[in-house]
């Protein structure tokens, strides 16, 4: 146990200042300042130790959460650094974009703050790649087995890096022109500089991951052609299709999907020329819904230069407190103020769009909409309380549908479900023999906790498709829940 004392001498959560609003908005580097060993020490040792630690149930990956608090409580941050990957391929990305569903199930958050799991993290890891610990680890023999991974994201990635490890020979399909899919063009860099996954594609490069971008396959090479070439096949491509507003107007220019205009912003930051890139730059910028997509929009608009920014979410504000009907260890439904959110702007909440208006030459000017009232459990405007909202441009943070199927229907005829996902058993494989889906592909839009869980999962399963066994290991929670096929 870090300090049996710790959370009683310390009851206050504490994280590192972020950088101040005007500074921030002036450049697309992460918001928050070097943070103090000292605090962190303090915050590692609020960790009890519980004799049932239900951190372990709230991370998908089953991290040993307690363990490294410890370590890092007592100094030891290239052990803690051991530990944390043992369960967790990425650190760099989860401890920077994960909503930590583990805080809302530390023990400590019944009566108190809950522990600064997600900042401890993220410091065990940045000291490791500061101080060298994080080495390539090849396999120690080849198998001649290949495998073929299809999509670069978090699912992607820790399948390939898990197959590697195990001696197969791995190659990492891309269609985009870098690797990294979502991480690279859908994360701004003010949430996750590229240099942290730059660092881990030259870690994977070296132990024999080979990363084969711009390559898209359903077109360059069909499906059928990609699992004749392979001995196993994992489908990790996302659930990238993007929710519309089929209203009046919607084809307006000036109405844009937001991961459209993410990529443009992420491709022109890394040095891209971009024609014609959608900016915020002296326009009136409404987001259209409440998450993290739209929170990204919101933090990108700003460092644009936008006149002024307005996000609108159909539903009702949440809670600042625990709701009664989601107490602890569920992962609750709470009001959150993200960076983007304190850079300015203005939210609103139980606003439905009803239309899309145009100015003399047909471009977008404004956005009508009205209350939201719940009838017979629906979601709808509400008569009589329409207005109007200036807007030069429409960014539309809806989610997502699921992923792209058409091909892989075709090609390898593997089926959908209900919820346009691609149907799977419970060890990630598909009724095509060799071929397994991993991520949002298969689960629909989710954490990226989830996607790192489940790419390590189906690796072990693929090993063992391959060798008749396997000593990949399994995450803890992956195994212990339903999945969604």
């Amino acid at each position: 146990m870090a300090d049996p004392k710790g959370f009683l001498k310390v009851t206050e959560r504490e994280l590192p200042k972020r950088r101040p609003v005007p500074v921030r908005i002036m450049d697309f580097k992460e918001v928050y300042e070097q943070g103090d060993p000292a605090q962190l020490r303090r915050q590692a040792g609020r960790c009890m130790d519980c004799g049932v630690p239900f951190c372990h149930q709230g991370c998908p990956l089953g991290n040993l959460i307690p363990e490294w608090n410890d370590l890092m409580y007592r100094g030891e941050g290239r052990a803690a650094s051991e530990r944390l990957h043992a369960t967790n391929n990425f650190p760099e990305f989860t401890g920077r974009l994960c909503p930590a569903p583990c805080e809302s199930a530390c023990v400590l958050g019944i009566n108190q703050p809950a522990v600064t799991i997600k900042q401890v993290e993220v410091s065990i890891i940045d000291e490791a790649f500061g101080n060298g610990w994080v080495q390539p680890q090849p396999p120690g023999r080849l198998t001649g087995k290949t495998v073929a991974v299809v999509g670069s994201g978090p699912a992607g990635l820790a399948a390939a890096q898990q197959l590697t490890r195990a001696g197969h020979t791995v190659a990492v399909f891309e269609r985009d022109d870098r690797i990294g899919g979502l991480l690279r063009y859908g994360i701004p860099d003010f949430k996750m500089e590229k240099k942290h996954l730059d660092l881990r594609l030259a870690q994977m490069t070296a132990e024999g991951t080979r990363f084969r971008a711009g390559v898209n396959i359903g077109v360059d090479i069909t499906w059928a052609q990609l699992r004749e070439r392979y001995d196993a096949v994992v489908v990790a491509t996302g659930a990238i299709v993007p929710r519309d507003l089929p209203i009046p107007g919607r084809d307006l220019p000036g109405v844009h999907f937001a991961m459209d205009y993410l990529v443009q912003s992420n491709r022109h930051l890394a040095g891209d020329q971009v024609f014609d890139q959608i900016t915020a730059e002296g326009k009136h910028v409404v987001v259209l819904g409440g998450g993290d997509t739209g929170a990204d929009c919101i933090g990108t608009a700003h460092r644009q230069g936008a006149l002024s920014v307005t996000n609108l979410a159909i539903g009702k504000e949440p809670s600042a407190n625990r709701p009664e009907h989601q107490p602890w260890p569920m992962h609750p439904t709470l009001f959150e103020v993200q960076s983007a959110h304190e850079e300015g702007g203005n939210r609103q909440f139980l606003a439905s769009t009803v239309e899309f208006l145009s100015n003399d030459v047909g471009e977008v000017r404004a956005i009508r909409v009205a209350e939201t009232e719940y009838l017979d459990g629906r979601r709808v405007p509400k008569a009589g309380t329409e207005r109007e909202i200036p807007a030069d441009l429409v960014l539309l943070a809806l989610g997502f549908t699921g992923p792209e199927t058409a091909a892989l229907d075709d090609q390898l005829q593997l089926s959908v479900t209900d919820r346009g996902n691609l149907a799977r058993e419970a060890d990630y494989a598909t009724a095509q023999p060799g071929v397994f889906v991993a991520g949002d592909a298969g689960r629909g839009q989710s954490l990226i906790v989830w996607a790192i869980a489940e790419g390590r999962a189906a690796a072990s399963a693929v090993d063992r498709y391959l060798e008749g066994e396997t000593l990949l290991p399994s995450p803890i929670a992956s195994t212990a829940r339903a999945f969604s096929i």
